[in-house]
């Protein structure tokens, strides 16, 4: 008998297979006709909402998820509603396995247009001087160096084509937030790498941007966030429900709920898009006003 938590994920993906549109948002928009795009962390939550919306508009969608089932999950959907898109499982948490996603893709397709760097996320919820250094260094290598690595990656093949678009993922706790400390540094980094590399690669046609959500629900997630890699689980630290009931509700904002994967998604397109063609070195707040 599957458990409880495979009998609610069965569900979801059903009533995900079951939608008439792969992304109602996209209103019919075919910005990224043919593009190619690769999006990390792809395989749940923003990652998969940015992969539905991107391959809705037109774009040829490499999902990359270091996780094959909901890899898996997420190109079926895809195709049902006739996207061109393929998966790669990998772990893009070191530059060796970066340049292989960039690699294999140019193999498949080409060229590789967009990419959208979704892979990261809190691990542990606790005041900062209660992280260990291993735990430090394992916040920062999912929710910096993935997107370091993947960018010096993907960089010399877009420089090559003279065209490229990068959209990284941000966050609103660089603003503020309790026990997250990590975290913030990580997203703060990927904020300073957003904004350099646009300024060094412009002159090669190359955007890059980031969209900076707040709270967003995800009711497609299978992987926990102490899933730090595949098969390899971390113990949650010491009264971290309590310490993540204490943040809910700490920055109030216009627009007082969660964000959807959805909303993040269509913010994302746009930066990917031409519609953006003038924008580049920016942290775009999707984030209900906060």
């Amino acid at each position: 008998m599957p458990s409880t938590l495979g009998r609610k994920r069965v569900q979801l993906i059903q009533e995900l297979f079951m939608l008439n549109e792969l992304d109602p948002k996209a209103a019919g928009a075919r910005r990224l006709e043919g593009k190619v795009c690769i999006v990390t962390g792809a395989g749940q939550g923003i990652g998969r909402a940015a992969a539905r919306r991107l391959g809705a508009e037109g774009g040829k969608i490499v999902v990359a998820e270091r996780i094959g089932e909901t890899a898996a999950e997420t190109v079926a959907l895809l195709k049902q509603f006739g996207v061109d898109a393929i998966m790669n499982v990998v772990d893009v948490g070191t530059l060796r396995e970066a340049e292989r996603l960039m690699k294999e893709t140019v193999d498949v397709y080409g060229r590789i247009d967009v990419l959208v760097n979704v892979v990261g996320g809190t691990i542990w919820w606790q005041p900062f001087h209660q992280y260990s250094e291993e735990q430090i260094a394992l916040e920062l290598e999912r929710s910096l160096f993935t997107t370091v690595w993947c960018c010096k990656a993907v960089l010399p093949i877009m420089i090559a084509q003279s065209s490229g678009s990068i959209v990284n993922l941000s966050s609103m706790i660089t603003r503020g937030g309790l026990y997250r400390v990590p975290y913030a540094i990580s997203k703060g980094g990927v904020d300073a790498l957003t904004k350099t590399l646009a300024w060094e690669n412009g002159r090669y046609g190359i955007r890059v941007n980031a969209v900076a959500p707040i709270g967003t629900s995800a009711n497609d997630r299978v992987t926990s966030r102490l899933t730090i890699r595949p098969g390899v689980i971390a113990e949650p630290a010491k009264g971290s429900d309590a310490y993540y009931q204490e943040t809910r509700g700490v920055v109030p904002r216009p627009l007082d709920r969660q964000g959807l994967p959805e909303e993040q998604a269509a913010a994302i397109a746009f930066l990917a898009s031409d519609d953006a063609s003038f924008i580049t070195g920016q942290i775009i707040d999707c984030a209900g006003g906060a």
